[in-house]
């Protein structure tokens, strides 16, 4: 399984982005999937997550702000970043569950930067 994303870039605060990310190689469809970030010298966070369902959740610091929904039936989904702030900014990683024949297997994506000027 392969994820690409895309969509990050520099915004001013207040501003808005859209990310995306694909995931390709396989027939299934995910279990999770979800978006983390990572700003410099911090671990890397949850964000937003949907599942098969389409049930969500959110980082409180993001609710209100951020949208993640997927893409018909297609291991596609999107992160809509609204009302940015400078805070926000970090490498944003997309992670896929799928079921495989090792139960539940974890994709990472390679990672876009979103950087929110003051």
């Amino acid at each position: 399984v392969q994820l690409v994303e895309s969509g990050g870039g520099l915004v001013q605060a207040g501003g808005s982005l859209r990310l995306s990310c694909a995931a390709s190689g396989t027939s299934r469809s995910f279990f999770t999937m979800g978006w983390y970030r990572q700003a410099p010298e911090k671990q890397r966070e949850l964000v937003a997550i949907i599942n098969g369902g389409g049930t969500t959740n959110y980082a409180d610091s993001v609710k209100d702000r951020f949208t993640i929904s997927r893409l018909n039936a297609d291991n596609t989904v999107y992160l809509q970043l609204n009302s940015l702030k400078p805070e926000d900014t970090g490498v944003y990683y997309c992670k896929a569950e799928f079921v495989t024949f090792r139960g539940l297997t974890d994709y990472w994506g390679q990672g876009t930067q979103v950087t929110v000027s003051s």
